[in-house]
């Protein structure tokens, strides 16, 4: 395997765990290069500079080099900074990083993401609809990844989605109508929801609870067997 390198790479810390006695390894979420795993030598050490940078939902400058998979970091800086997640918005934040983590492969750049991935951040430490934040996420994050969602029209005859029409969205192919399916698998909704879905909007009280059902189904596909702890901290929490 050929040496690569970075200068510069903006990043973000995904998770991190201890690496030896006193370094770690950073996975991180990169503009350029996707997503990485990074030796931080020492950062560990009360007195490492790395310590205090090497932080969650703060946007970083990141140097390294590395033939293997696992490669060293040589530099990390504060690359500005965003308003720090509190409480509910906190622990989604996470969320999202479980989601990064799982469902990325390493060195495969997801340039639009990482758009994505900061201007969630950003929505999450400002408020509001925590829940429709996800929602928007979850739907560009599958785009990206190659399961964009089916939203304009029924996959049976090529109708277009009508409001009040009952659906069922099969996960390997998008939405039927429930009239016309024998399928037991997948998840019914209202034609409205999947308007609303396409639109971002997520203020009706049904389309909330819909698309929530929907995107669970689609992400628990492409996870498999993974399972996501946050989203059960999320569950307990009966916020989301």
């Amino acid at each position: 395997m050929s040496r690569t390198t970075a200068e510069s790479a903006q990043g973000l810390l995904l998770h991190a765990y201890p690496y030896r006695e006193t370094s770690m390894v950073a996975e991180l979420f990169t503009r350029s290069r996707g997503r990485v795993a990074l030796i931080a030598r020492g950062a560990r050490r009360p007195r490492s500079v790395l310590r205090g940078v090497l932080l969650a939902f703060q946007p970083l400058r990141l140097s390294w080099s590395g033939k293997s998979e696992l490669k060293t970091l040589h530099k990390a800086e504060w690359d500005g900074r965003y308003r720090p997640l509190r409480g509910t918005a906190l622990i989604c934040g996470f969320y999202v990083n479980e989601l990064l983590m799982r469902l990325l492969h390493r060195e495969d750049p997801h340039e639009t993401l990482f758009d994505t991935y900061q201007t969630t951040l950003a929505q999450l430490a400002e408020g509001g609809d925590l829940a429709a934040i996800l929602r928007c996420f979850e739907r560009r994050l599958l785009q990206e990844l190659g399961y964009g969602l089916v939203l304009d029209r029924d996959v049976a005859d090529g109708d277009a989605i009508r409001s009040g029409k009952e659906y069922r969205y099969l996960p390997d192919r998008g939405p039927v109508p429930v009239t016309s399916s024998k399928e037991q698998s997948g998840v019914e909704l209202d034609g409205k929801t999947l308007i609303d879905i396409a639109m971002d909007d997520y203020s009706d009280p049904r389309t909330a609870q819909q698309s929530k059902q929907l995107m669970r189904l689609l992400i628990n596909q492409h996870l498999g067997r993974q399972e996501l702890h946050t989203r059960q901290l999320l569950r307990d929490l009966q916020e989301l």
